[in-house]
């Protein structure tokens, strides 16, 4: 089965993705929708597993029902709620169901979702889940079983380019890539400068960098980032220009184009996380000359 967003980054060529979070509820029309709309204009698209602890329609199911419609899925997958028996099933499952590519993520504490008093597991991390699909790929099981058939995932890892120290993020990537990362998706980037630190600071690292955009909404939104996501700087200048903007919808696109051009010659792609302003993906990508 081919791999087209594997492809496009082996090839070393611009990569678009985008995300899609699962419903609440078994009503997934309107986000199958959403997801078919973007067909055309993205490479693959990231389906969230629970993302910020809220209990939603699983990852996997939202990945084969994107499949089956012909667009590349990206599985997250987090290590919060399942053990690693649970982990490796799942991800066998995943791969019988057509699905090929793997985020591996540690995932948010269940305290920080809609049901906090649910247990948490963190049997594996995002480290040892990518030496999990390595083994699977290999075609053994954690326990070193052999399997009746072995899957060809292709994994990816986030990195948190914002980090402060930087130096322990950049010591996980590397654990990442030896555990099997073939691509790293990062956390929103809104200042170049700091960007471009970043990938001084992993020259000689050759795994390719998807570089994360979020989807302003407001100035509020930008500072409450500032103020509680790790790892996520948005300047003043930007905040600035939403605060003033007239049409906050517009300006938003604006600086979202703006970014991605700025991003075009330094990164291998762009992860468009539009965090409910789906409407909003296709006009910036193509403003950004991405679309088509």
């Amino acid at each position: 089965m081919s791999n087209s967003f594997k492809d496009k980054l082996e090839q070393g060529k611009f990569t678009v993705t985008s995300e899609l979070g699962p419903p609440k509820g078994v009503n997934v029309a309107q986000s199958i929708s959403q997801a078919a709309d973007l067909a055309g204009f993205v490479d693959a698209i990231n389906v969230t597993d629970l993302q910020s602890s809220v209990m939603r329609t699983g990852s996997m199911v939202m990945c084969h029902l994107l499949k089956d419609k012909g667009i590349e899925p990206i599985f997250q997958m987090t290590c919060r709620d399942r053990n690693r028996l649970a982990i490796q099933s799942d991800l066998l499952s995943a791969y019988v169901l057509g699905i090929r590519n793997v985020l591996a993520l540690t995932g948010d504490h269940p305290i920080q979702g809609d049901h906090p008093d649910a247990k948490p597991v963190f049997d594996l991390d995002a480290v040892t889940l990518l030496d999990a699909i390595t083994k699977l790929n290999s075609g053994v099981d954690l326990a070193g079983k052999k399997l009746d058939g072995k899957p060809e995932f292709f994994a990816g890892a986030a990195v948190n380019h914002g980090a402060k120290p930087l130096g322990p993020e950049i010591i996980k990537m590397r654990k990442k890539i030896s555990a099997g990362a073939k691509f790293f998706q990062t956390q929103a980037v809104y200042d170049i400068d700091l960007f471009n630190g970043f990938l001084n600071e992993i020259k000689g690292i050759d795994t390719p960098i998807i570089a994360g955009i979020v989807i302003l909404r407001s100035a509020a939104m930008a500072r409450f980032m500032n103020k509680n996501i790790p790892g996520v700087y948005v300047p003043d200048s930007i905040i600035g220009e939403m605060e003033n903007a007239k049409d906050k919808e517009a300006k938003s696109v604006e600086i979202s184009i703006r970014l991605i051009n700025q991003i075009k010659g330094i990164a291998q792609g762009v992860h468009i996380m539009p965090i409910g302003l789906d409407r909003l993906v296709i006009p910036i990508l193509k403003g950004a000359g991405l679309a088509g």
